[in-house]
């Protein structure tokens, strides 16, 4: 009967107490602080129109509405279990511990690794099995979630060194040397 009232009493404090999820994509540089609302994004996933912030950035990026919002319907199929298991290993804390510097909480930085792999392996249950940028943000435990702008500027220039180097490697100089 313990058990039984205990359980009640659990699901309805789960009940009454909404979840906490990502409102507010924070973009930081210093003092400098824009905001995307988590709510454009997914009126713009159904509309295909963006507002806000978020108009703004795609004008300014000269990117295809269409493919942004392509790239915030991509669904990644993920095991949870494995998912969960990757994370919690020293390859995988090793990896949220770098991905925190661009992105954590934005009234609590230390706590990035918790809620990032909090949002990454809920994401993937919310979705069935598959993370989406939405998801994620809908499994974010904080209300205001921060992007460092100089960190990610610094990731974005090491994947386009490391891509045109593989492009280079890949490219016409190798040609003579791979029929020899």
């Amino acid at each position: 009967m313990l058990r039984f009232l205990t359980s009640i009493g659990l699901a309805s404090l789960l009940l009454s107490s909404p979840a906490l999820a990502t409102e507010n994509i924070v973009f930081v540089s210093g003092a400098f602080r824009r905001t995307i609302f988590v709510k454009d994004l997914e009126d713009f996933v159904q509309t295909g129109v963006p507002q806000g912030l978020l108009a703004d950035l795609i004008k300014f990026s000269k990117q295809p509405p269409k493919s942004v919002q392509g790239l915030l319907k991509t669904e990644l199929p993920l095991p949870v279990i494995l998912t969960s298991r990757l994370l919690n290993t020293r390859i995988g804390e090793a990896i949220l511990e770098r991905a925190t510097a661009i992105v954590h909480p934005l009234r609590a930085p230390k706590a990035g690794i918790p809620a990032l792999r909090s949002a990454l392996v809920l994401g993937v249950v919310d979705g069935s099995g598959k993370l989406s940028p939405l998801s994620f943000l809908r499994a974010y435990p904080a209300e205001d979630m921060a992007v460092d702008i100089p960190q990610l500027l610094v990731l974005v220039k090491k994947a386009a060194s490391i891509s045109d180097l593989v492009r280079f490697f890949s490219d016409a100089p190798l040609d003579g040397l791979r029929g020899s």
